[in-house]
């Protein structure tokens, strides 16, 4: 449910944004979407149907760029995407890790006629 607050914003922006372009109609919205915003593509797709009804981005087709999970090693300082196992750190084996990428959600561009 938390994708319809993130899709309520990006039509929100991107209203602002085609109107300062005076853009007659909004043919593509470009969102980059981390592999740990817990976002379900078909989920934004379906709320982004309803909420963009009866605007300009009605029917716009929506392009996911989905970027993997970064972990940076607080100990050695090492950066590294989960193998599908194990959080360690692949270095030095530390579990100490702070998330440095992969949880981001937002709007990347729009395309407009």
């Amino acid at each position: 449910m938390h994708e319809l607050p993130f899709v309520e914003s990006v039509l929100k922006i991107t209203m602002e944004q085609t109107e300062q372009a005076k853009a007659k109609r909004v043919v593509g919205v470009n969102l980059v979407i981390g592999d740990l915003a817990s976002m379900v593509d078909e989920s934004v797709q379906f709320y982004w149907d309803i909420v963009s009804e009866g605007t300009i981005a009605e029917g716009a087709k929506l392009h996911f760029k989905r970027l993997p999970a970064v972990f940076q090693c607080k100990d050695c300082g090492t950066k590294y995407q989960l193998d599908g196992q194990h959080l360690a750190c692949p270095k030095c084996g530390s579990t100490r890790v702070s998330i440095v990428g992969g949880d981001e959600a937002r709007l990347e561009s729009i395309e407009v006629e």
